[in-house]
């Protein structure tokens, strides 16, 4: 199960499962990447 990722911007974001994870990178991308969005999928595969 992947539950962490570290955004290029440099913040590490993490989820109790990857549903969770999912959820925290698509919070930070709405936030802090305006504009950028990428499914479940893409985030799963950049995660560890």
């Amino acid at each position: 199960m992947k539950t962490r990722l570290s955004c290029p911007c440099g913040t590490a974001l993490s989820g109790a499962d990857e549903d969770e994870l999912v959820a925290v990178v698509q919070e930070h991308l709405r936030v802090e990447h305006e504009g950028r969005e990428y499914d479940r999928d893409m985030i799963l595969m950049m995660a560890t």
